[in-house]
């Protein structure tokens, strides 16, 4: 008899199912499987704990995405539109290995495996409805206003920067492109957030090796500022980018008393991008902890968990524990976004393109 070899990787998202394999080819008996109903078990708090959404939130999501998740037929036990959100919510909030979350909602890997991929696809299918830039003179004026009652820095509709979100080696001949300069695999994500931390433009399809500025200058939000269609408007960014006539960066240098109030309030409004990646990774550690499957469902991932987080603010879920180990590198890294202190070998010392900064210092932070 021929002898078929499968392999498995816990940690990828294309599993085979080889528990059907064991019964077509070795006749190994197929395992009945009991699925656990957390949803109706669980109380409110440990619900929470587990899959970092309420169940108001969940139910909403449910609503929204059970008609791509049910299957034609309820033949061969198939698993329930609620369990599939439940499974793939408990990847994003563990970050853990695939079999544990077998394990736990009482399924085999090859089936948690499919469902992962297939719920996240159908969440990131919910961005457009979830995750949009300003459209009108009133919304551009709402999010003026809340960012200007900040720290007074006027105009500002959004706040720009790139997290990275850590990755296995793809392999390949590219692999080493997704290697960072902290020197790990990553998707070095793009997001702009508005003052109350909610996600409005979301880029997620670049190699951890890819700078800032470079995401930035081909974005299309980009592109759409460059043709006015945010007039009067502008970005807050950190000293990544390059400072121009609508995204404005810090000084590193400041002397006057005009340059270090408007430093000061500069830091103090884009820290609301600091925040918002706080809370998305700690809502859902497996953008901290490490996302071990393959690169197309990583970036799925990534725009899933950004439709999750405008979700959860609209149901205003309560914001997650902090991650204590991530603490220190953070902040580290935002001293040094910040110009407060020079990393080795820094070169994002720019130039002002234009006079926008100039203006807001000379004409706007010199009057205070």
């Amino acid at each position: 008899m021929m002898e078929i070899e499968i392999r498995i990787n816990e940690d990828e998202e294309d599993v085979e199912d080889v528990e059907v394999l064991d019964f077509i080819f070795n006749g190994l008996p197929r395992q009945l499987y009991t699925r656990h109903n957390h949803f109706d078990t669980l109380d409110d708090a440990a619900f929470r704990r587990r899959f970092r959404l309420s169940r108001a939130c969940v139910l909403d999501l449910l609503i929204s995405i059970e008609r791509e998740l049910e299957f034609p037929s309820d033949m061969n036990n198939a698993v329930s539109p609620m369990n599939q959100i439940l499974t793939c919510l408990r990847v994003f909030s563990t970050g853990g290995h695939l079999q544990n979350i077998a394990d736990f909602m009482g399924m085999h890997l090859s089936t948690v495996s499919r469902i992962v991929k297939r719920v996240s696809e159908a969440i990131a299918r919910l961005y457009r409805q979830h995750i949009k830039f300003p459209s009108t003179n009133d919304e551009m004026s709402e999010n003026q206003r809340n960012f200007f009652s900040i720290s007074g820095f006027p105009k500002v509709v959004g706040a720009i920067d790139c997290t990275h979100v850590k990755i296995q080696s793809p392999g390949g001949v590219d692999g080493e492109i997704y290697r960072n300069r902290k020197q790990y695999f990553s998707i070095n994500t793009q997001v702009i957030c508005d003052a109350n931390l909610k996600i409005m433009n979301v880029v997620a399809r670049w190699p951890g090796s890819a700078h800032d500025s470079n995401i930035f200058n081909h974005s299309r939000i980009k592109d759409d500022f460059e043709d006015n269609v945010y007039p009067n408007c502008l970005l807050v960014g950190d000293s990544g980018y390059a400072n121009g006539k609508y995204l404005v960066t810090p000084l590193l240098n400041p002397r006057t008393p005009p340059e270090q109030l408007y430093n000061e309030s500069h830091i103090r409004t884009r820290n609301v991008i600091e925040r918002c990646f706080g809370v998305l990774k700690r809502r859902f550690p497996i953008l901290a902890y490490g996302c071990r499957l393959k690169v197309d469902t990583c970036l799925i991932i990534i725009v899933a968990a950004s439709v999750l987080h405008n979700l959860a603010l609209r149901h205003n879920d309560n914001v997650p524990p902090p991650l204590p180990e991530l603490v220190n590198e953070e902040q580290l890294e935002r001293l040094i976004q910040d110009g407060q202190i020079v990393a080795p070998g820094d070169i994002r010392n720019r130039r002002h393109v234009d006079g926008t900064r100039d203006f807001l210092i000379q004409n706007y932070f010199g009057n205070l």
